[in-house]
């Protein structure tokens, strides 16, 4: 009788779960995933939030800190090409600079200048009697341009209304670039870009490109632009002598500057 008993007792707890007191316990290991996965998703919410609301100002586009470009720059202030800036020697902040004849040298000291960073609004920031911004333009020697304003006497625009446009080629050979409008300062400075800031009338479509120089063997730009005028300088010819005993051909000095309007 009491096996029979036990027998029926184990029978009817397995038929119900596992008894009484196998039914009132608490998940707790469910419970506590639950509570983790909320906590994660919590966490990950406010890192995000915190991310979008405090960028990196680091960046790994080049150039980066240590190394350095050129490129080219031009200014076109109704329809005449200014004379480019001279070296920097009075350069705010020395990230970007120019070495004159309209080449920029672009060398990153921190994290904020480099990459993205390393924009033209920086150069003309950090150079001191120059300004950029989407709405007007400061160039030495001359007043304020502020889009809307008519264009001097005298000039190939004269009595038009002048926007601020770029034009950017990608390099030195490139027979066409690409024109812009809106906020001219925040183009980043690429390897051996040309870049071409103009106030000039809404229905220009085409700036001048700046012209070629070698910097360092690398070809940047094309020549010296001056008021409207380009002047190209030849090499002078090199010198060969020979050995002792043996004649010394000198060849003539064959540089030679050529001016065209």
């Amino acid at each position: 009788m009491p096996r029979s008993s036990t027998g029926k007792w184990v029978s009817r707890a397995g038929a119900t779960g596992g008894g009484r007191t196998y039914r009132g316990q608490v998940p707790v290991n469910w419970y506590a995933a639950l509570v983790l996965i909320v906590l994660v998703g919590i966490a990950s919410v406010v890192y995000s939030r915190y991310e979008y609301q405090h960028p990196s100002t680091s960046t790994s586009t080049f150039p980066k800190v240590g190394q350095t470009l050129f490129a080219g720059l031009s200014i076109d202030i109704c329809g005449t090409v200014q004379k480019p800036l001279p070296a920097s020697t009075n350069t705010i902040v020395p990230a970007i600079t120019t070495i004159g004849h309209g080449v920029l040298n672009v060398s990153p000291l921190s994290p904020s200048e480099a990459g993205s960073h390393a924009t033209l609004g920086l150069f003309f920031d950090s150079y001191k009697g120059i300004a950029l911004s989407a709405h007007a333009i400061t160039v030495p020697k001359h007043k304020t341009y502020r889009v809307g304003e008519k264009c001097g006497a005298g000039t190939k625009y004269a009595g038009k209304a002048g926007v601020l446009k770029y034009e950017v080629w990608p390099n030195p050979v490139a027979t066409s670039g690409t024109l812009t409008t809106g906020d001219p300062s925040t183009l980043q400075i690429g390897a051996r870009t040309l870049i071409t800031v103009g106030f000039v009338p809404a229905s220009v479509t085409t700036l001048p490109k700046p012209p070629s120089t070698t910097v360092n063997g690398v070809i940047v730009l094309s020549g010296t632009v001056s008021n409207g005028t380009t002047t190209t300088t030849t090499a002078p010819a090199t010198t060969t002598t020979t050995a002792p005993g043996a004649t010394t051909t000198t060849t003539a000095p064959t540089g030679t500057t050529t001016t065209t309007k």
